[in-house]
């Protein structure tokens, strides 16, 4: 189970976007990293050339995008006290693994 999934909310703890809020688009896992995409974070700048019209429709120019950053650089915002918090795990009484916010220690997961 992962601590940060799709469509929360997290805060950045460090970094140059550093204090900023977004919520996660994207969750990537390669050997052994897990790296977030969040929305309105870490905007990169691509320079893109035209395609041409047979192959596939890419939009030539400089294409703005969020690029991923490491898990470990953002914290949940916990529901209950809007305010950054660690995760952990419980198990609930249906035997179901939900997620605990740490500061408020409340259920995150419903």
């Amino acid at each position: 189970m992962q601590k940060i999934r799709v469509g929360d909310t997290v805060q950045v703890v460090t970094g140059a976007d550093r204090g900023k809020r977004g919520e996660v688009l994207r969750v990537e896992k390669k050997a052994g990293r897990m790296r977030v995409v969040v929305e309105r974070i870490n905007i990169r700048k691509k320079h893109q050339r035209p395609v041409r019209a047979g192959r596939s429709n890419t939009q030539a120019g400089i294409i703005e995008f969020e690029a991923p950053i490491d898990a470990s650089n953002v914290m949940l915002v916990c529901p209950h006290t809007n305010e950054p918090t660690r995760v952990g795990f419980r198990i609930a009484e249906d035997g179901r693994k939900v997620r605990v916010s740490k500061k408020a220690n409340m259920d995150i997961d419903k």
